[in-house]
């Protein structure tokens, strides 16, 4: 791989902590601390994404590359870090964070002039993994490579994931944090984004009043990842707020257009980019429910629920436009900006919902039809994805009972099946009204209906088998999520089996690694 061709325009530009110390501390005035990956002596890898490799300008993977991919043996050239952030945690400011488990090796250029942040998740301790070691074990790597990857695939905005590898170490973790702590095989991710940058970052250098350096850090953003923006003076970060705001909003409509539950919307956990970041006690929609939240830290309130996203989106955004309100000074600006946001989202939405149904354009008439729909789906405990996909075979002939009974997670009894005929009464009411052809609308549905979602039973399987030294279901996974819109594997366009209802690290997860 080309690693010499790493370089670190952040370090170059931003006050750092230059001492290498990975004491877990306070790092005040810097966005940045340097600091090495720890080493490990037994890597094995597990996976290597080649094609994301030869697109951001690495290369191909030869076998010796291997220490860099779990952080031994660094050229000179890498000098490495680990960036400094704040954020509010479940809706409570939580101070300075940082990258606790995330170090950065830094960014390379691509033959067509893309750049890409490269990033070890689970290489070490960093000061700012609070009282962690900053390593990562399997489970939580595997999930993190795969489903960036799949929601790469499935066209929504994410961070990427270059490779996947054992460390050879054994790392302690109570999973449930329930006081049974147990050794789980360690493993590292190198992950890659465009920019890592997250709300966080703007918080702190706002909350510790460097205005310089949060004006240095806006500039800098603008500059290398938002090209539209050409104003200039306070004008210039009036339209980067917007800009974040129509970002944040569409990459909230891609997660419900999917089914994507993140689990911890923290304002750390927000990315200026419009990318999903950090993969934790995430899910995809099984039954769908509104009010569903993967992350067991998040009972009872729910306050990162499936149906939540938009409205806690929202929230954080008041929470950057307070920090950005240093350099905009416009308090107007930034409530009107917001006001709207909640308008465009939602308009947004609904222009979504349109695609998945098939329908031609969104009418005032539609949104009495998503409120049924929705009450619907909970009622009888549909399954999401299975759903549109067995709604595009629906037609004047269909038997309901067959359609549908398979991919409900209750039993469908009479009264409900006459409930399901009457909503397929009033879909094809709707679609009669297609100012398009059936063929239109249906390859409308096609490209909005994915039809495999990696879903978190499936990841159980696959880390279980990855475990016990075998790799069938990481490649037929791997295979499926790189072309979710085609059944390649019918085994996997079912149902959650009800065998996974309670299993710990399947249904329920925690924010642990």
């Amino acid at each position: 791989m080309n690693i010499e061709k790493i370089r670190q325009p952040f370090t170059d530009i931003f006050p750092g902590d230059l001492s290498g110390n990975t004491m877990q501390r306070n790092t005040p005035k810097v966005l940045f601390a340097t600091v090495k990956p720890a080493g490990f002596d037994g890597p094995k890898l597990i996976a290597f994404n080649q094609p994301l490799s030869e697109e951001i300008g690495l290369g191909k993977y030869e076998e010796k590359d291997l220490d860099f991919l779990v952080g031994n043996h660094l050229p000179e050239n890498v000098k490495t870090y680990a960036t400094a952030y704040a954020g509010h945690q479940f809706g409570n400011w939580a101070g300075q964070l940082g990258d606790g488990r995330a170090i950065l090796a830094g960014e390379i250029i691509s033959k067509e002039g893309k750049k890409t942040e490269i990033q070890w998740k689970g290489a070490g301790a960093t000061p700012y993994s609070r009282h962690a070691d900053g390593r990562a074990v399997l489970r939580s790597s595997v999930r993190e490579y795969l489903m960036s990857e799949a929601m790469y695939h499935l066209g929504v905005p994410t961070t990427r994931a270059l490779s996947l590898a054992f460390t050879g170490e054994d790392v302690v973790r109570d999973m449930m944090y329930n006081g049974n702590p147990q050794l789980e095989k360690g493993a590292v991710v190198i992950r890659t984004a465009e920019s890592f940058l997250r709300f966080g970052h703007f918080e702190l250098m706002s909350a510790q009043r460097e205005y310089n350096t949060l004006q240095d850090l806006a500039d800098f953003t603008i500059e290398n990842y938002y090209p539209e923006i050409t104003s200039d003076g306070v004008q210039k970060y009036k339209d980067f707020f917007k800009n974040i705001c129509t970002r944040t909003a569409d990459l909230m409509v891609e997660w419900f257009r999917v089914g994507f539950v993140h689990g911890v919307m923290n304002t750390d956990n927000m990315s200026v980019l419009g990318l999903t970041i950090d993969y934790g006690p995430y899910s995809m929609m099984d039954e769908y429910d509104l009010n569903f939240t993967p992350n067991t830290t998040d009972l009872p309130g729910r306050r990162y629920a499936f149906g939540k996203q938009g409205q806690i989106s929202q929230w954080n955004l008041w929470q950057l436009a307070n920090a950005l309100h240093p350099l905009i000074k416009d308090e107007k600006f930034l409530e009107d900006t917001l006001n709207h946001y909640g308008t465009y989202f939602w308009e947004a939405h609904d222009k979504m919902l349109c695609r998945k149904f098939g329908f031609d354009e969104l009418r005032e008439s539609d949104e009495e039809f998503f409120t049924n729909w929705q009450g619907l789906m909970q009622e009888l405990h549909l399954d999401y994805t299975l759903f549109f996909n067995r709604l595009e075979k629906l037609n004047e002939n269909s038997d309901i009972r067959s359609l549908f009974e398979n991919i409900s997670y209750s039993v469908l009894n009479e009264e409900k099946l006459r409930k399901l005929e009457d909503f397929a009464k009033s879909y094809d009411t709707r679609l009669s009204s297609n100012t398009i052809s059936k063929e239109e609308s249906l390859s409308l549905m096609k490209h909005a209906n994915p039809k495999f979602t990696l879903r978190n039973y499936l990841l159980y399987q696959c880390i279980e088998e990855i475990s016990a030294g075998k790799t069938e279901i990481l490649e037929k996974l791997t295979h499926a999520l790189e072309n979710p819109y085609e059944e390649l594997y019918p085994e996997f366009s079912a149902k959650r089996p009800s065998t996974y209802d309670d299993t710990t690290g399947c249904s329920t997860l925690s924010c642990s690694s």
